[in-house]
């Protein structure tokens, strides 16, 4: 199955929504858990920006380095969201200028842009549904964009991605939303909240 043509436009659709899940961010949420077990909230955010940061470049230079970089910047746990709010900004841009559509070369290996920013989109809207779940709002990824992401995640989602990136499934609600079946697919459970410690 090919990568739909549009995949910049599920990966800028993607950005939106998590843009929606930041405006729910507040200082006392920095510290509490998320579905991600192992991280709070601004580890959470620290780890969309480092996404973000390297879809960005991957797009724009068509190279992602996996050497880490000489000097990291630390941002401040205050700054996460405004930072995130940029770099947004600066994908968005990047998509639009057609970026999407040329090849990116990862580690020497070749990979079709499209399939870059399908893997950018999958990440992104799980991240930004992660996001609201952690400030205990009820945001559902839209059933448009989840059946969309849903359709890709085989491409980019797998066996070997799959222990770094993402949990094992969680089986869903038989009338589970397209929404709830994703972030089950990429194991979390919509049921269940982030209990604060």
């Amino acid at each position: 199955m090919d990568l739909p043509r549009g995949s910049a436009d599920l990966m800028a659709t993607a950005i939106r929504y998590a843009l929606g899940s930041l405006s729910y961010v507040t200082p006392a949420a920095l510290s509490g858990p998320t579905p991600c077990a192992a991280w709070d909230l601004a580890a959470l955010l620290a780890h969309v920006s480092d996404s973000l940061a390297a879809v960005h470049d991957a797009l724009l230079t068509g190279c992602v380095s996996l050497q880490p970089a000489a000097q990291t910047q630390v941002i401040p746990a205050d700054g996460l969201v405004a930072t995130l709010r940029a770099q947004a900004g600066q994908l968005l841009a990047v998509s639009a200028a057609g970026r999407a559509g040329r090849p990116v070369v990862i580690a020497g290996r070749r990979l079709a842009g499209p399939k870059m920013a399908a893997a950018g989109a999958v990440e992104i809207a799980v991240h930004g549904w992660d996001i609201a779940e952690a400030c205990h709002c009820r945001r559902p990824i839209p059933p448009a964009l989840a059946t969309s992401i849903l359709a890709v995640v085989p491409q980019v989602v797998t066996g070997v991605t799959r222990g770094v990136q993402f949990a094992d499934p969680v089986a869903p609600a038989l009338q589970a939303t397209p929404g709830d079946r994703l972030v089950a697919l990429l194991g979390r459970n919509p049921a269940a909240r982030p209990s604060r410690m």
